[in-house]
Parts: structure tokens; C-alpha cells; sequence
């Protein structure tokens, strides 16, 4: 009879104690360190937050044109890239483009891969000429490691 009594009592006491281990008072320690402070945003009468304004890519390619940055892109500025262009074909800096300096890298090319010196490519040649195509970049990837006591 005597178990039946100390049933009775441990069972109340088992749900106290339950009771207290999940809805007690006892400090814990935060989960997540606090949040820094912010500084508070302006209500809709006073100057808000400032936005950060993304360009377009219309703005980057006018502003890459416009050196002066005076916001007008002028004749000159406009076709400096193009003189540059220019000047690296003009070979002798005349000023006049030679139907050979013009075509300068294809010349080049072309007897490069013209490896008999005849003046034709055949087959085989004319492969070299291919233009070189980028590999895909290959995977960098750590080594997997080997267990111990495995080699």
C-alpha cells in the first residue's frame, strides 16, 4: 500500500517540477548577441533615408565617352577611340591607311600558318588559323581527403 502512497506524492511532484523547469523564472542566456543600434528613420514630414541612385548602362557608356564631364559628349570626344584604332593600324603614321597595314594581322596570320612557303594553305594549314577558342575555366576543387591509414 506503502508504493500506491508514494505514487500519489511523486507524481505532483514530478509535474511541479516540470512545471518549473520550463516556465521559470531562472536568467537565460540570449541566443542571438543584441542588435546594434540603428539609427531612427525619419517620419514622412522630415527628410527620409537618401536612396542610392543606380546607373544605367546607357549612363556608364555617355559617361566613359564625356572625358570633360561637362554632361555633353563633343565630336572629338566621341571619336578619340576610334583614333587610337586608327593609329595603331597606321603603321608608318602617315595618316592614311594602306590596304596592307589595314590588313597587317591577316598578312600575319596567313604566313604564319603558310608553313611550306607556297603560297596556298592546304587543309592542315588552314586549321591553324582557327580562331583560339577560351577554355572553360576548370574546376577548382580541394582534393578530397584520404582517411587515415589509406594512401
Amino acid at each position: 500500500m506503502w508504493r500506491y502512497a508514494l505514487g500519489g506524492v511523486a507524481a505532483p511532484l514530478m509535474i511541479a517540477a516540470g512545471w518549473l523547469l520550463f516556465n521559470g523564472k531562472a536568467a537565460r542566456e540570449p541566443l542571438l548577441p543584441p542588435a546594434p543600434d540603428r539609427p531612427q528613420i525619419a517620419d514622412a514630414d522630415g527628410p527620409g533615408v537618401p536612396e542610392a541612385s543606380e546607373r544605367t548602362r546607357e549612363q556608364k557608356r555617355f559617361d566613359r565617352y564625356d572625358k570633360d564631364r561637362d554632361g555633353r559628349v563633343m565630336r572629338e570626344e566621341y571619336l578619340a577611340s576610334r583614333r587610337k584604332a586608327f593609329a595603331k593600324l597606321d603603321g608608318d603614321g602617315d595618316g592614311r591607311l594602306s590596304f596592307d597595314e589595314w590588313a597587317a594581322k591577316t598578312m600575319t596570320r596567313f604566313a604564319t600558318a603558310d608553313g611550306d612557303r607556297s603560297g596556298a594553305l592546304d587543309r592542315t594549314e588552314f586549321a591553324t588559323t582557327a580562331p583560339k577558342r577560351r577554355p572553360k575555366p576548370a574546376c577548382v576543387c580541394p582534393a578530397p581527403s584520404q582517411p587515415d591509414g589509406e594512401e
